[in-house]
């Protein structure tokens, strides 16, 4: 085995990996107030429209994408009755789909970032550089899809790039099996463990400060200053009780 085989799918990877993780602890515990996007629909909303939506569905769908194929064996796939034809379809066509309206979004969000005076002012030089390895990644990904998947013979990653992630996962590198992977996948793989390093110092963490709280607090129950003063005119709608708070009683004197 080669020192830049080894280099490249073993010790990339799990480099990338360690400071990704790092990464966050240390932004969360040092920089919370900049756990953000930086949000920019103040200084422009109409392309943000069009690009934000189609940007997020489609990285949705990559993301499940690569999950299914990366991380199920294609043999729980088969219990359940998805053979490899009805998986190569599904794969190609809304694997291709998905890219294609990730990379519009992206290129509308890019756009209006470098066409709007407030928002390109508002952009960071880190900024810059996620765009440039985020863009890469999918754009290699696409390639790698249109030319062996949908133009080409066809590609069977599952034997070679899903089992090469799994055996990472569980701390046992193989990485010869990554060795005769087409050059676009490789490419793939490359630009993607680079944006994970690079993920915890960009705008990208706000991925993990989704609002999962909001689903199961409480109810909050709003009461009018009317209500809660009495002095209002309108009629009480039915619904809550009114809470009010007691009086105090009146504490009896001792006679002399």
């Amino acid at each position: 085995m080669s020192t830049s085989a080894i280099l490249l799918w073993v010790v990339l990877p799990y480099a990338a990996a360690v400071v990704f993780i790092v990464g966050h602890i240390w932004r969360y515990r040092f920089d919370k107030f900049g756990w953000t996007t930086r949000s920019s629909q103040t200084y422009e909303s109409r392309l943000l429209r069009w690009g934000s939506p189609m940007f997020h569905l489609g990285i949705l769908m990559v993301i499940a994408g690569h999950v299914v194929g990366l991380l199920i064996p294609r043999e729980w796939l088969y219990a359940i009755g998805i053979n490899e034809h009805i998986y190569h379809l599904g794969a190609t066509w809304m694997g291709t789909a998905a890219a294609i309206l990730t990379l519009a979004g992206l290129a509308i969000l890019i756009y209006r970032r470098r066409t709007t005076g407030p928002v390109f002012l508002a952009t960071t030089v880190m900024d810059k550089i996620m765009y440039v390895f985020l863009g890469a990644t999918l754009f290699f990904g696409t390639v790698a899809t249109l030319v062996h998947q949908v133009f080409g013979p066809g590609y069977s990653y599952r034997e070679s790039i899903s089992p090469w992630v799994r055996q990472m996962l569980i701390f046992q590198p193989e990485p010869a099996l990554m060795l005769g992977v087409p050059l676009s996948f490789q490419l793939h793989v490359i630009t993607a463990s680079l944006l994970f390093a690079l993920w915890p110092f960009t705008r990208l963490v706000h991925v993990f400060s989704a609002p999962l709280g909001y689903l199961f607090r409480p109810y909050i129950v709003y009461r009018s200053r009317d209500q809660m003063r009495g002095t209002g005119t309108r009629p009480v709608r039915r619904g809550w009780d009114p809470i009010t708070t007691p009086p105090e009683p009146k504490r009896a004197r001792r006679s002399r």
